[in-house]
């Protein structure tokens, strides 16, 4: 398995027959290096969208058009990216499950929100999510933008994943201290992964919080398209 950073929400994720893209905001994405785009979306086989916002979705339709590859994501937003881009879909909803190659891919709840700008007035989209995505009895937990959540022990008792890939930069999403207890109230996490952070001023810039409250997990600061081995 091998997990690559595209920097803020975005990850190449490399697991068993699948190549998935998650979040591909990468133009106008101050973190990431606009001469390394081909590398980055290389083989891609799907792209995972986890809310509308734009610095999740930036290059999502572009990239299904160029690399001929399905979006998977919320029904509502796959249903009307269908009708009105043309682009292949796979739309599901929170508790359903898709199966991508060997790759099965579960949405779970998230607490955010989910919209597109419009001309006068926001496009909602939907409602946000995460997902855990799981290979041969092992899961990786993408928590999209979220707040902590009570359903978070319901996600581990189903799921056990053993990597969690946890929004953590504050003020948009839960911050280091609030997603390292969401890691140690609910989870049994081997491998902790934070993201939605380092992107902006307003965001964190370190995860010693993260690191220091999770003493026993591996704790990783992703660096931009730097592969993860797992």
């Amino acid at each position: 398995m091998k997990i690559t950073w595209l920097g803020h929400s975005g990850f190449r994720i490399e697991i068993g027959d699948q190549i998935l893209l998650v979040d591909p905001w990468m133009t106008g994405n101050p973190m990431f290096p606009a001469a390394r785009r081909a590398e980055a979306v290389s083989g891609a086989t799907h792209i995972l969208i986890t809310h509308g916002h734009g610095d999740h979705t930036g290059d999502t339709l572009e990239l299904a058009r160029e690399l001929g590859v399905p979006v998977v994501g919320i029904y509502d937003l796959m249903n009307w990216w269908a009708e009105t881009e043309g682009v292949k879909t796979v739309g599901f909803n929170k508790g359903g499950t898709v199966t991508l190659g060997d790759v099965r891919v579960t949405m779970v709840h998230a607490v955010h929100s989910s919209s597109i700008s419009g001309q006068k007035e926001p496009i909602y989209t939907g409602s946000e999510a995460g997902f855990m995505i799981a290979h041969q009895g092992r899961t990786i937990y993408v928590t999209g933008d979220t707040d902590v959540m009570a359903d978070m022990k319901v996600f581990n008792d189903l799921h056990t994943p053993e990597i969690g890939i946890l929004c953590a930069g504050g003020h948009f999403t839960m911050d280091m201290r609030r997603a390292a207890y969401a890691a140690k109230t609910f989870f049994d996490f081997k491998t902790v992964i934070p993201c939605h952070y380092r992107t902006f001023p307003l965001l964190e810039q370190s995860a010693a919080v993260l690191k220091d409250s999770l003493p026993g997990v591996d704790v990783i600061e992703p660096q931009v398209l730097d592969p993860i081995i797992l």
